[in-house]
């Protein structure tokens, strides 16, 4: 027997129990899953598992519903589609896959091999304004977590008009149930899944931090303020986002007295946009025959000030109320929180210049001051 040959037995053997470990199943809401190694081998991780139903045909813009059972071992090792948008070309987490209506999928990494002790529970929220992102860039890869010890969560949640949408044919459909925010149902349906499920990954049901970075911090603000889930994380971590409501206010669902701004409102124009009148179950129907390509048609980050999109709203049932209202009464989780910030996120910068603001472009900032401020008339503004 040449060298060759003892190495490849040499290589089978060793690759035995590692395969057996692999195939390994793990009980979840709706059948087993099987994972994959992560990245070193010390990694155990699982992507796209389902933790609700798709969404689609006529469970659009309902909450989400329980998954479907499948029978045998679902193979989660790829990600699955990230929710329905159109990209943004600038995003700096491209996504890894491509984007569908049916997309409520998280993922799990774990040290391996599963641990004795239950380890701490971290839960990513990704950012992109609520109209762009997901968990599949490279980027929100969890290994790193589950190499020092950390079962990592990651998942998706419906976005732009699918995931934050009112209408009055919607609120007539369901006159008590939640409305408005599916993407922060979704978010809080994640959770649920975590408190129910991540003890057979072997992360601790009563230790679970969730974190977000830009529409993920404001996602960590509006959970510490909402009553919805309430019990389901016990430390926040907000990366940039937070304490933006007077910037980026959410208007109320419904129109107020005097009219203005709504999310029923921004609905019936998308609707008209769409030729589809009437507030009656028929224009539901119509609404929710419309492709995908249609309900996400000139929303992305470079848009979202959209008269046909109203983003998150105050619904009384997800958010009862402003986040400054919520702090300000004490109406918050009591859990530690952690607040950071990241440069320039969504435009913002830490520079108190207009000449500090220039100065990245180098060689270039004559040019990149004679594109954006020609007339040498706009000035820094403090917003926070």
């Amino acid at each position: 027997m040449n060298r060759g040959s003892v190495l490849l037995c040499l290589a089978a053997l060793l690759a035995l129990p590692l395969a057996a470990a692999i195939q390994e199943p793990i009980k979840v809401d709706g059948g087993l899953v099987s994972g994959t190694p992560g990245w070193g081998w010390n990694v155990r991780e699982f992507r796209g598992i389902p933790f609700a139903a798709p969404p689609v045909g006529n469970l659009r813009w309902r909450p989400p519903q329980p998954v479907k059972p499948w029978s045998g071992v679902k193979t989660t090792t790829e990600h699955g589609h990230d929710c329905a948008q159109l990209p943004f070309p600038g995003d700096a987490a491209p996504l890894g896959t491509p984007p569908a209506e049916d997309c409520l999928v998280l993922n799990v990494w774990r040290p391996a091999p599963r641990p004795a002790a239950k380890l701490p529970v971290m839960v990513w929220i990704h950012g992109g304004g609520f109209v762009n992102g997901g968990s599949s860039p490279a980027v929100y890869d969890g290994s790193p977590f589950a190499r020092r010890g950390i079962v990592f969560v990651s998942f998706n949640y419906r976005l732009g008009r699918f995931g934050f949408f009112a209408h009055p044919a919607l609120s007539k459909e369901s006159p008590t149930g939640p409305l408005g925010n599916y993407g922060y149902m979704d978010q809080i349906a994640a959770l649920e899944w975590v408190r129910a499920n991540i003890a057979a990954f072997g992360g601790d049901p009563g230790n679970v931090t969730v974190f977000g970075e830009s529409a993920g911090g404001i996602s960590v603000l509006t959970l510490l303020a909402s009553p919805a889930a309430r019990g389901l994380f016990h430390k926040a971590v907000i990366e940039s986002g937070g304490g933006r409501n007077t910037l980026l206010p959410a208007p109320p669902m419904k129109p107020g007295p005097k009219g203005g701004p709504s999310g029923e409102a921004a609905g019936v124009a998308f609707a008209r946009a769409n030729g589809i009148a009437g507030e009656d179950a028929a224009a539901l129907a119509a609404l929710r025959a419309l492709p995908a390509e249609k309900v996400i048609a000139g929303l992305n980050m470079a848009t979202m000030t959209n008269p046909t999109y109203a983003g998150p709203m105050v619904d009384g049932a997800i958010v009862v109320e402003s986040v400054e209202a919520a702090f300000t009464s004490g109406r918050f989780a009591k859990v530690p929180v952690m607040v950071g910030a990241n440069g320039a996120d969504i435009g913002f910068s830490s520079a108190t210049t207009m000449e500090a603001i220039f100065a990245p472009f180098g060689p270039n900032t004559a040019k990149a001051r004679a594109l954006y401020d020609p007339g040498n008339t706009n000035k820094v503004r403090e917003v926070g």
